[in-house]
């Protein structure tokens, strides 16, 4: 079971690299919201359907100052083939010790096709400019999670 962070609730700080091996940080976002959203794996077929769908749709995220952010315990190298592959428009972090997603409590047991094993829940964190988490995603699919996040910002455009 996973106790992600709630909203209110100061985000971590953190810094990681990012598909190019360049260090990227909450930091660099001053001013922005930012749209956190943690997944488990690099091209596998869900979370590839997920990050075509936010590619697709980064305009609308734009309009409302919204900078995406995915995470998974990838290497830069694979973070890297996945961006060209799927030519995505935002970037992609390195949690390897997956002390990131520990920090907002989405690293976890999960079950799959009869095993148990540790790794990273499906969550979004939507973080405002002030650096407080404004709004918790963790009820979609991967085919309906930017509509989720959009129908969101529809009336929460700042």
């Amino acid at each position: 079971m996973v106790n992600p962070l709630k909203e209110g609730e100061k985000a971590p700080q953190f810094s990681l690299p990012d598909q190019d091996g360049e260090l990227v940080g909450l930091n660099d976002f001053k001013g922005q919201r930012v749209l956190i959203y943690f997944y488990p794996k690099a091209m596998t077929p869900g979370c590839t359907v997920q990050a075509c769908n936010l590619r697709d749709c980064s305009d609308e995220f734009k309009k409302c100052n919204v900078a995406i952010l995915g995470i998974s315990t990838d290497k830069p190298e694979k973070l890297s083939r996945f961006v060209e592959k799927e030519l995505l428009n935002f970037t992609l972090l390195s949690d390897e010790n997956h002390e990131v997603a520990q920090a907002f409590g989405t690293w976890g047991k999960k079950e799959f096709m009869g095993k148990t094993y540790d790794g990273i829940h499906r969550i979004s964190f939507l973080i405002s400019k002030d650096g407080t988490i404004e709004k918790v995603f963790n009820d979609f699919k991967t085919s309906n999670h930017h509509e989720v996040i959009l129908d969101y910002l529809k009336t929460h455009c700042k």
